[in-house]
């Protein structure tokens, strides 16, 4: 059945003007957001499929590619879910109490100590969501840094996969000496450049030593 084929105060739009969202179905609600159905199925019958096999937490965890893998979910409702989540999140002002939050230099050595004793150079890249909150970090490269053996497709392509906002990148120098080599400079200058292009901004670049640490940022090369 068609949702015109309903009568009016069945259907999801007219219904939550009648009685109020909160009177509404959690199918009902989703029905309105996809706003349309497919060939043999119309929109409550899809929102209803996509709830009985995703719980409520689960769709508010979905990335972009999570949601085209769901039947019925095309580009413009996969947006359109994403908005009214994030927008929803904020409103409640809901926070993952289980991500860090990383907005100093001193919060990214926090998460990287271990760099401070390690004998041979760690390339390290911490991704963030919009809200700086630590949602991945990877060992990009291990062994002498230098600007070829980084390259920004090895830095970027987990910020795509983990949906990433920004990043932060770090590494040590078992010197005991954090101030940047030339091929320092140049790596930063290099992912500064790939982060426009990309659309995940570069927020730091972190280099730790023993007893010191020297923060792009900090110092206004950033």
């Amino acid at each position: 059945m068609k949702i015109k084929d309903l009568p009016k105060i069945e259907r999801p739009r007219e219904k939550l003007i009648a009685k109020g969202a909160e009177n509404l179905k959690d199918s009902e609600l989703l029905a309105i957001l996809l706003r349309t159905g497919k060939t043999g199925k119309n929109v409550i019958e899809i929102a209803s499929q996509i709830l009985t096999k995703h719980s409520k937490k689960r769709l508010l965890q979905m990335t972009y590619e999570d949601l085209l893998k769901i039947g019925g979910i095309d580009s413009a409702k996969a947006t359109t879910l994403l908005a009214a989540f994030e927008l929803s999140k904020r409103a409640i002002e809901v926070n993952d109490t289980n991500l860090p939050t990383i907005v100093t230099s001193k919060d990214v050595v926090a998460q990287l100590t271990e760099l401070r004793h390690n004998k041979k150079e760690h390339f390290i890249a911490l991704y963030l969501n919009a809200r700086n909150q630590l949602v991945h970090k990877e060992t990009i490269s291990i062994g002498t840094l230098n600007a070829n053996l980084v390259h920004p497709r090895e830095v970027f392509e987990p910020a795509i996969r983990h949906s990433a906002a920004n990043i932060i990148v770090a590494h040590n120098h078992p010197s005991g000496d954090p101030k940047p080599s030339e091929d320092d400079l140049e790596i930063t200058k290099r992912l500064t450049e790939a982060g426009k292009i990309m659309g995940v901004e570069l927020l730091d670049h972190v280099i730790i030593a023993t007893n010191s640490v020297f923060s792009f940022k900090d110092e206004k090369l950033l």
